[in-house]
């Protein structure tokens, strides 16, 4: 049971540290395009190569 002190305040921490990062995502629009890679991966067109 004594396991239990450190388990809890470090996965509370972990918790945090997620959503830290979550909310530094969004302020950073990260996720500004989902429209765009949901019509990006039904089009026909194969981006295998760089284009020359």
């Amino acid at each position: 049971m004594a396991i239990l002190t450190y388990l809890i305040p470090v996965s509370l921490f972990l918790g945090g540290m997620g959503l830290a990062a979550f909310f530094w995502a969004m302020k950073t629009k990260q996720f500004e395009d989902p429209e765009g890679d949901a019509n990006r991966i039904l089009t026909k067109e194969w981006d295998d190569r760089p284009k020359p």
